[in-house]
């Protein structure tokens, strides 16, 4: 994995890896844990309320079971990807490296906890769920983040540790912030410039690597917390 791409190869994840791929054309990207066996688990939007346990993948009779009214699902990889490509996720990284890669949902600061650890929170909350799925405060992304660190949190009102939602909220603030400083660099570069790095440090602002509004929360003390 590099700076440009977190690309990998199927032979090349272990249990424990939080994975992701694109969708809709690299509009977003969507997150899961892969736990071995070509099974990854994974967190989703609850559709149908009275959801019960069905699959069409012709491989995996188990691909797609989750429990009753929880977005918390097992699928193959296959059907995780979707003939899309497999990334794989970064931890521990450096903040020069953080910031470099400018596309948020890739890596963080933070380290993982042993994949042993990480495998046993997945599966545990498989069973359990984890709350309600929103797409700023409890997504895929903020799953698989809980899953590898066991953080969460403090302030559920405000942006969740998904870094692919604090971009989407860091662009306009990036530029709400560099505004008064367009009477000071009139030239169109200078703006970009420190538009982009405003946008870079707001990022890195809401890492759960450096956040200081978060906790380590058991997975078994999880329940109460939704």
């Amino acid at each position: 994995m590099g700076l440009i791409s977190n690309r990998v190869q199927r032979n090349e994840i272990k249990p424990g890896d939080h994975i992701y791929t694109y969708r809709a054309v690299f509009a977003y990207s969507h997150h899961g844990i892969f736990v071995g066996g070509s099974k990854v688990v994974h967190f989703t939007r609850v559709v149908n309320e009275s959801y019960n346990h069905t699959t069409e993948c012709p491989t995996f009779p188990d691909c797609g079971f989750r429990q009753p009214n929880s977005g918390v699902v097992l699928s193959c990889l296959s059907c995780f990807l979707r003939n899309a490509s497999l990334y794989c996720f970064e931890y521990g990284v450096a903040p020069s490296v953080f910031i470099a890669k400018v596309r948020g949902g890739t890596c963080t600061t933070a380290p993982s906890d042993s994949s042993d650890t990480v495998v046993h929170r997945t599966m545990f909350l498989l069973q359990k769920g984890f709350g309600n799925y929103d797409v700023f405060q409890n997504n895929c992304e903020d799953f698989a983040l809980y899953c590898k660190t066991g953080l969460l949190t403090v302030d559920r009102l405000g942006v969740g540790r998904s870094g692919q939602a604090s971009s989407v909220i860091g662009a306009p603030l990036a530029a709400l912030l560099s505004s008064p400083l367009k009477l000071l660099l009139p030239s169109p570069v200078g703006v970009a410039t420190v538009t982009a790095g405003m946008y870079c440090i707001s990022r890195y602002a809401t890492d759960i690597g450096v956040r200081t509004d978060v906790v380590k929360v058991a997975v078994e003390d999880l329940a109460g917390n939704f």
